[in-house]
């Protein structure tokens, strides 16, 4: 005797050895015995042998007319040998009710399984809906199949290419346009970005960075709503001075600028001038808002995203020619030793009389023309009294950092300013520390530190910089954090440290601004005035918002300084290039702030120049392989950036001052962002 079962959900043929009670052993057709309940059997038959009843069956099955069976059944519950005598016309034989078991099982939008060899019919609207359901699914798989045939042949269907960024950053992996990408990529064993790029969706590897980043940060986009432009305060008083800024030549938001005036008893009164927005742009008003949720410009090799509108911008902005309202501080220095005699702060309106640019400036104001007096430049004089009040403030800070038990700053590291013009980008190598980027880096400091005093000693909270064992001990000690209270800077070696002097590009200056225009126009009554009170949960807010902020813009910026450093290679078809030994097996090139690791590289010095073979870069992934070719001896003034990391911070707050910098690449302590 044969028998036709269901076991674990599928349907068998055996041959009966044995019976024990209500179990069947049985040998199936490739000779595993097993043991078959009695409830489990549906059919039981002489002939034919075991494996052509199935092979009838499934063809049986497979002839089934789904619509006319589903007719036949009507809607009460039956056993399937009850149905076969309908459909077949008579009473079903063993491969006739085998078949139409198999079809009654394989068809459950048609007919519901209600137990053993038992069925109902699915009710008209749920088979219909079903049978829709399934058109679709249909409908839906030729069009993701023709997607892919499309993609494959690197071409990007219509329906996809409003969904590109979505695909890439953020993609509903339910989606069929999704679907098809992933079969695509996985067929042509690529990856989504390379395809995209391949089909032309993305341009380029730097439109392809670009898109990730305004994706996550922007994903309303970067421009701006039409807004008016906050008017400035009438009434400020006029400075009688002749200020003058200094940046890099692609700089638009000049926030500082400076004076210097020689009083009738000797004595030489600095001053330094901070771009005012706060006087216009009002804690909650429209453009408040807009700055706020960007928290900061955000910078790029040959391009940068505001914080502010341009119109914004132009209206404060420290521009040649234009009297401009200013935050101002002066200091009255005595010059036979530059100690600072007093300072006192207030608004006013600063006639501005030059934009001095470094491109212009750095050949001829060195160390040596300062103090020889040669050549000719403009402010040549101010720029002098400067350059030696800057060495004295450079010296008290370090004597500061020697009473916070840190090393002096080291100055043998190199900045790398990025030009792009037309996709072609030019690197240009900057010594730190050179004469003006001292000047302004020194004033920045000394404004930003006497400052955060201001708001201290007058009770009203602002946003500090701190570096020390007050925050978070020793272990902390490199960490740079951002804190409400007046704490020290150990790597700056200042008592305090308040991001003031960069309120166009920078949400935090532009909140310090506001408290330290109510120190200077309110006194003892500043904490009634002030917009933001001590505890202030909204400061707080403030601070955890910009961290995020800042770090996500830093990452861009590093991301999009090693993109062009990539293409600064195949732009120069450069294969043999020289390296300096940062530490272990970081290295970075010496004509471009590339850095490469070389895993397994014998131990080498320290500042040791070795000289690499470029094997393959890549933009999409921007990494690069290379091979050690040699090594020279270590070069005693290699420009490391691999420095203590309580040094390599200070020059990083420093060359963040002096706003000349576009690339500032030594890394950073955990925490701070340049």
């Amino acid at each position: 005797m044969n028998l036709f079962f269901e076991e674990s959900g599928d349907f068998k043929v055996g041959t009966v050895l044995s019976q024990a009670g209500e179990a069947y052993q049985v040998e199936m057709p490739s000779g595993k015995r097993t043991k078959v309940k009695v409830k489990d059997v549906l059919v039981q038959y002489e002939k034919p042998p075991a494996q052509e009843l199935l092979d009838a069956a499934k063809a049986i099955a497979a002839d089934v007319d789904f619509e006319f069976l589903w007719e036949v059944a009507g809607q009460e519950e039956f056993g399937f040998a009850e149905l076969g005598a309908e459909y077949f016309g008579h009473a079903p034989q063993p491969f006739e009710a085998a078949g139409l078991i198999l079809a009654l099982h394989g068809a459950p939008i048609y007919f519901y399984k209600k137990g053993r060899g038992r069925y109902k019919a699915a009710p008209e609207a749920s088979l219909r809906a079903a049978q829709a359901g399934i058109e679709k699914k249909r409908q839906q798989g030729l069009i993701q199949d023709a997607y892919v045939e499309m993609l494959k042949n690197n071409q990007m269907p219509d329906a996809m290419t409003p969904l590109v960024h979505q695909l890439l950053f953020k993609p509903d992996k339910n989606s069929l346009e999704y679907k098809a990408l992933d079969a695509a990529c996985n067929e042509l064993h690529t990856s989504a970005p390379r395809l995209m790029l391949a089909t032309g969706a993305i341009a380029s590897a730097k439109e392809l960075h670009m898109a990730r980043f305004l994706f996550d940060n922007f994903p309303r986009g970067a421009g701006f709503p039409n807004v008016p432009v906050p008017a400035t305060p009438g009434g400020l008083p006029l400075a009688d001075v002749a200020a003058f800024s200094i940046d890099d030549v692609t700089t638009t938001e000049i926030d500082d600028a400076f004076s210097v005036v020689t009083l009738p008893d000797g004595m030489i009164r600095v001053g330094i001038h901070i771009a005012a927005p706060g006087l216009g742009i009002k804690p909650d008003d429209a453009v408040d808002k807009m700055a706020r949720s960007r928290m900061s410009t955000v910078y790029m090799p040959g391009d940068k995203i505001t914080m502010l509108p341009d119109e914004v911008v132009n209206a404060f902005t420290l521009a040649e020619g234009k009297t401009c309202p200013a935050l101002c501080l002066y200091a009255t220095l005595d010059p036979a030793d530059w100690s600072v005699k007093s300072t006192v702060t207030r608004a006013e309106m600063v006639p501005i009389k030059s934009n001095l640019r470094h491109n212009d400036l750095d050949e001829l104001v060195n160390e040596e023309t300062l103090a020889s007096g040669e050549g000719e430049y403009p402010h040549k004089a101010e720029l002098a009294v400067l350059w030696q009040w800057a060495l004295q403030l450079e010296a008290g800070r370090m004597k500061k950092r020697e009473q916070f038990g840190l090393k002096p700053e080291q100055n043998n590291r190199v900045d790398f300013n990025f030009y792009v013009d037309d996709d072609v980008v030019s690197v240009v190598r900057r010594k730190r520390g050179a004469p003006l980027d001292k000047i302004v880096a020194e004033l920045m400091i000394f404004a930003n530190s006497t400052w955060g005093k201001l708001m201290h000693d007058s009770g009203v909270p602002g946003i500090y910089r701190s570096q020390g064992q007050g925050v978070g001990g020793w272990a902390a000690k490199m960490q740079v954090r951002m804190v409400t209270h007046a704490a020290p800077h150990q790597g700056l070696g200042v008592d305090q440290y308040a991001w003031s002097t960069s309120p166009l590009r920078r949400y935090t200056d532009l909140v310090n601004q506001w408290q330290i225009l109510a120190c200077a126009g309110h006194g003892v009554t500043a904490p009634l005035v002030a917009p933001f009170k001590p505890r202030d949960a909204n400061l707080f807010a403030i601070v955890s918002a910009f961290d995020a902020a800042y770090g996500a813009y830093n990452d861009h910026q590093q991301n999009m300084e090693r993109y062009w450093c990539l293409r600064w290679l195949g732009q120069q078809d450069e294969r043999k290039v020289e390296a300096v030994v940062l530490k272990d097996e970081v290295l970075r090139l010496a004509d471009i702030p590339l850095i490469v690791r070389l895993p397994g590289m014998p131990p080498v010095a320290r500042g040791a120049q070795v000289k690499l073979d470029i094997l393959r870069w890549d933009e999409v992934d921007l990494t690069i392989e290379a091979r050690l070719l040699e090594v020279a001896a270590a070069a005693a003034d290699a420009d490391l950036e691999y420095e203590e990391e309580d040094s390599g911070q200070a020059a990083a707050e420093e060359a963040v001052e002096a706003e000349g910098v576009v690339a500032v690449v030594a890394p950073q302590p955990e925490g701070e962002a340049p």
